[in-house]
């Protein structure tokens, strides 16, 4: 009789990491490092080295289709999604581990696009690269293609109408739209990536990097969970373009919430649209 495996689903620290390498287990590794403005840097960061077995996710290439009216970094199509996991040799009991060097912050939107396809077993590097003491690699992974089949998403999400006519409902409380960028470009102070600056009427500022300790690691889960326990669901999480809007909806899912929504078009793609409201206040 074997042991079940353990499911590893929202973080791993690089000494259960170590211990997956040792055991052999049936692992895919994705380094999602990335430089926003600066397409060419994670490829070339992952080619000086990357932790062993990794293959790279490019933020642009492979997490998001090019930018449009959806904004700077829309969803791709699921189905062209679905189809390059096949081509990483991702199974359906593959355990999928996602890191940056960013504290995650784009890591965990790989994490969420593989819990679009309904894979549960995917979690993010506490710690990213920096929590990693063992040896790095220039080796490249030839993956098998794989016949690793779609289930139902355990996300959620929601597009720019649905959500004008939530919004729009008198009986709908404010509070449930968090926003993930830092207060200064929230509240219009200063805008260094998109045209317009200030926010979604009715949300509130929750800055990704508060879900971090001083070291970059993330809070305990009785923290996170005093951090958004005046929030009721469901709570819809946005951003810049809907990559850190995932490193909230990751923090809520440690805390024990449920499962929280993402407008993945999010700021970049509210403001294509000179007729939504916007405010600095």
């Amino acid at each position: 009789m074997t042991d079940t495996p353990t499911l590893f689903s929202t973080l791993i620290q690089a000494a259960q990491l170590e211990a997956l390498y040792h055991a052999e287990s049936d692992l895919a590794i994705f380094d999602c490092r990335a430089k926003l403005g600066a397409p060419e840097w994670g490829p070339q960061a992952f080619d000086k080295g990357h932790l062993p077995a990794a293959q790279f996710l490019d933020l642009d290439q492979d997490l998001a289709d090019p930018p449009g009216a959806q904004g700077r970094h829309p969803l791709p199509d699921i189905a062209r999604w679905h189809a390059h996991v096949r081509t990483l040799g991702v199974t359906n009991e593959t355990q999928v581990i996602v890191y940056d060097d960013a504290q995650g912050a784009f890591a965990a939107r790989a994490w969420w696009m593989f819990r679009w396809l309904g894979h549960e077993a995917v979690a993010v590097l506490d710690g990213g690269m920096l929590a990693w003491s063992g040896q790095l690699s220039k080796d490249l992974v030839a993956p098998y293609p794989s016949d690793f089949e779609r289930h139902p998403p355990l996300t959620r999400s929601i597009d720019t109408i649905a959500l004008q006519e939530t919004l729009e409902q008198p009986d709908q409380p404010s509070h449930h739209l968090i926003d993930a960028r830092t207060q200064v470009r929230f509240a219009g102070l200063e805008e260094p990536i998109d045209p317009v600056a200030g926010h979604i009427p009715g949300a509130l500022c929750l800055p990704f990097q508060d879900n971090l300790n001083s070291t970059g690691r993330w809070l305990a889960a009785p923290t996170l969970a005093a951090r958004f326990n005046h929030l009721d669901d469901p709570v819809i999480c946005y951003c810049g373009s809907g990559v850190t809007a995932c490193h909230n909806i990751l923090a809520l899912k440690i805390a024990g919430r449920a499962e929280p929504i993402l407008y993945p078009e999010s700021w970049s793609g509210w403001i294509t649209d000179p007729d939504r409201m916007i405010t600095t206040q």
